[in-house]
């Protein structure tokens, strides 16, 4: 479990993400039962992201216009961080180079992310083309899709998910959590109130495999069932979503005993092992190496 933490917290730096790798640092001092040289590491890194970074994240402090400063200050200094005051056609052909040719899904996620300030001629044409044409982690088409929106992009994109030719609308691209519908939110609370007595990291866990799951899933036949939005389409992809939580952190799962803690009946017994069958395909790609969250 700590290794997962500590891969996690790796991911987040690497890809520039303090605000959460903050967030993460928080939940890890707040556990109990691990050496104190890591409650030593996790406070002081937390301490130094702090300094370095104070507007990263949206700090809960203030309300109305006090948060809206906050968020914006945040994005002044996160733009300024990623993209230079002065930049020439060396600088975004690299970018787009980086997007279009690294290796690394989390180096590609950082150049989209610098992308989405550069105001210079061939940047949307460019992603689009490369979005529309070649064979991209569903993870890291997603984050293009909200480079995309961000740049202001509208319209239709045609594209292939998971084995799908699914049409997006790039306006309609969710930018974060609470831009998807409610049933998202629903599917994850259900999962974070049974697991929290379980195992006190596993509603941690929970979260972030459900972020990677909407990321892939957006758009496909899977996503469109979820919106149904009924207490038993929330009971099955939560329960789906427990199960294949347990597969990834222990490498072992009781289905009879997730079945009846999410009250998955007969009736309901193929809708539940759809979802299965589409969470797992994200959970075997996102051990192959993903894209990250929103």
């Amino acid at each position: 479990m700590l290794d997962q933490y500590q891969n996690q917290l790796t991911r987040m730096l690497e890809a520039e993400q303090y605000g959460e790798a903050k967030e993460l640092l928080r939940f890890l001092l707040q556990c109990q039962g691990e050496e104190k040289r890591h409650y030593d590491e996790w406070g002081n890194l937390l301490t130094w992201l702090e300094v370095a970074f104070p507007f990263d994240e949206a700090e809960n402090s203030g309300e109305g216009s006090h948060e809206l400063e906050d968020e914006e200050m945040e994005a002044s200094f996160r733009r300024e961080a990623l993209v230079p005051e002065q930049y020439d056609e060396t600088y975004v052909q690299q970018v787009l180079y980086i997007i279009q040719h690294h290796p690394v899904a989390d180096q590609q996620i950082l150049a989209l992310e610098r992308a989405t300030h550069l105001k210079y001629p061939g940047v949307d044409e460019t992603i689009v083309s490369w979005l529309t044409t070649n064979e991209l982690h569903p993870a890291l088409q997603f984050k293009a899709l909200q480079c995309l929106r961000r740049r202001g992009l509208t319209g239709p994109l045609q594209l292939e998910r998971l084995g799908e030719l699914v049409e997006l609308d790039i306006e309609q691209t969710p930018l974060a959590m609470d831009d998807f519908p409610q049933v998202v939110a629903r599917v994850v609370e259900r999962v974070e109130l049974v697991t929290e007595v379980i195992d006190v990291t596993m509603p941690h866990f929970a979260k972030e495999l459900w972020k990677d799951c909407l990321q892939c899933l957006y758009g496909t036949s899977a996503y469109d069932r979820m919106l149904k939005d009924d207490d038993e389409t929330v009971d099955c992809f939560a329960a789906a979503l427990h199960q294949v939580l347990e597969l990834s952190l222990y490498g072992r799962v009781n289905d009879d005993d997730v079945r009846d803690t999410y009250g998955i009946t007969d009736t309901l017994r193929f809708r539940y092992e759809q979802a299965c069958r589409s969470l797992r395909q994200v959970a075997l790609l996102r051990e192959n190496g993903n894209g990250d969250e929103s």
